[in-house]
């Protein structure tokens, strides 16, 4: 252990192994330095005497008990600190400084108290820099109360609480609880989601959040791309974004102008907006089907470019072709003189206007009355032929065949049977049976009625005769009902003749 040196005398020391020591009145004075003037520089973190920077106020209605040193921030980061606070009538004016890293502060800028923890408890600066347009704040100006807002505390809530308002507030979550466990009706389900039909409210909030994570991601990319690809992307669109505004605010007549026109379009669209509603419904059906032809074009460009490559040669033999066709050129251009085809075309010009009128015309008189016969054709003979005469006769097809088969039939009665000429043949005959028929034409009470015999008795006519059917000019044919052939006078009639003795 060392020895003090006034005790450092014995013989033989010398005046190498000497050792200074501080008075006792340093030693109190360095202590006092350090035990006052040290905790004062930790607690405050500025040296006295010394300015503090970039300072700036704000006065707010409400101090919120927010005391020195309370952080200053700007989006979550530090960027201050509060060094005084001084009260101005009902209002507290508070005095914060401002670091390098949160500057510039503009002259539109807002500052808010907000609570560091909850349910009370050390308050915050939340200081917003304002838009680059407009002016810098200099250090010691003031932001002004309408530009501030405090924090509501929790005394004050349930100031605010009284029983009118408590009733009121436990109306409203019965409500709301009412809302979220009612299972509703199917009147009240009608026009609602297919997703949320039959479901409470909490069932229907429950499904939303299956949703939350996909449009969180989005958000989150949406988020990221404004960021830009190269450093002070996002400044700058703030910055291009405050020259919009600032041109905005000094063209206000023309603002108007575009906000009423505006105005006018969105009416119009309102006054559309079920035509709206149907196009964007049809809007997805035709971006499928857009992408569909996309698709195929982008299918069809590597053979383009392939026929574009393999058309090069061609295209380089195209001059000589041109020069080659230059004889031909001079030929056909006195072909096209006005003595040849020049004579032609100018025949065909004074003889279009004619051909126009006509087909005009035809257009207004003859195409309407060609389309009626051939919807008449379409829709009642066509039908007509088609259909099938069901009788003892049928061959089981369109009766239109029956009729061609008849022609060829009389074409062989009119045919030569043996080189003297054409003949019909008939073969007579004679039976028991007695028939009869009344003669019209008969002069003499014995002609009024013929009789013959023949082996069977006589089947009917089918179909049967009948007068000419009435005129109707006024009635397009292709108004009428289809016929039935086998129908009405398509039956078989009564004999004629009829047998009259068995």
């Amino acid at each position: 252990m060392g020895r003090l040196p006034e005790r450092d005398t014995r013989a033989g020391a010398t005046n190498s192994r000497f050792k200074w020591r501080p008075s006792n009145a340093a030693i109190a004075v360095v202590f006092l330095l350090v035990f006052t003037v040290g905790p004062y520089l930790a607690f405050t973190g500025h040296v006295p005497f010394t300015s503090y920077g970039y300072e700036l106020k704000a006065t707010f209605n409400n101090g919120v008990n927010i005391s020195t040193n309370s952080p200053v921030r700007i989006a979550g980061v530090d960027v201050g600190r509060v060094i005084s606070t001084e009260r101005d009538g009902d209002a507290t004016t508070v005095t914060f400084t401002v670091e390098g890293k949160g500057q510039p502060i503009h002259d539109d800028a807002f500052a808010a108290i907000r609570p560091r923890i909850f349910l009370e408890g050390n308050f915050f600066i939340d200081l917003s820099p304002g838009s680059p347009s407009a002016p810098d704040l200099g250090s010691g100006d003031t932001i002004p109360v309408s530009h501030t807002s405090t924090w509501v505390q929790i005394d004050q809530v349930l100031t605010a609480l009284q029983a009118p308002v408590r009733a009121d507030l436990g109306h409203l979550l019965e409500s709301y609880g009412t809302a979220l466990t009612h299972q509703p009706s199917a009147a009240e389900d009608v026009g609602q989601e297919p997703e949320v039909q039959g479901k409470t409210g909490a069932q229907a909030l429950n499904g939303a959040f299956h949703y939350g994570g996909d449009a969180g991601k989005y958000s989150a990319q949406v988020t990221n791309a404004l960021l830009g690809t190269e450093p002070h992307d996002l400044s700058r669109l703030v910055a291009g974004a405050g020259r919009t505004f600032g041109a905005l605010s000094r063209h206000e007549e023309d603002l108007k102008g575009l906000i009423v026109n505006f105005d006018v379009f969105t009416g119009a669209l309102a006054a559309q907006s079920a035509n709206l509603s149907a196009t964007i419904h049809r809007l997805a059906p035709t971006l499928k089907s857009f992408h569909s032809s996309l698709v195929s074009l982008n299918r069809t460009l590597p053979p383009l470019r392939a026929w574009a490559i393999e058309l090069r040669p061609s295209v380089a033999e195209l001059p000589a072709w041109i020069s080659a066709g230059r004889p031909w050129i001079e030929q056909a251009r006195p072909l096209l003189s006005g003595k040849e085809a020049g004579g032609t075309a100018k025949l065909l010009r004074e003889g279009t206007p004619g051909l126009a009128g006509a087909a005009q015309a035809g257009k207004a008189v003859a195409l309407p009355q060609l389309n009626r016969i051939s919807l008449c054709s379409t829709q009642v003979l066509t039908p007509t032929f088609n259909q099938t005469i069901n009788d003892q006769f049928s061959t089981g097809g369109p009766n239109y065949r029956e009729f061609l088969y008849a022609l060829a039939d009389f074409s062989g009665w009119g045919a030569h049977f043996d080189g003297n000429g054409a003949f019909l043949r008939v073969q007579p005959g004679g039976g028991n049976l007695l028939v009869g028929q009344t003669n019209e034409l008969g002069s003499q009470p014995n002609e009024k009625e013929d009789f013959a015999h023949t082996i069977a008795p006589p089947l009917g006519s089918q179909p049967q005769l009948a007068g000419k059917p009435p005129k109707k000019p006024e009635v397009r044919c292709d108004s009428n009902p289809v016929p039935d052939v086998n129908a009405g006078l398509g039956q078989v009639g009564p004999p004629s003749p009829s047998v009259v003795t068995p």
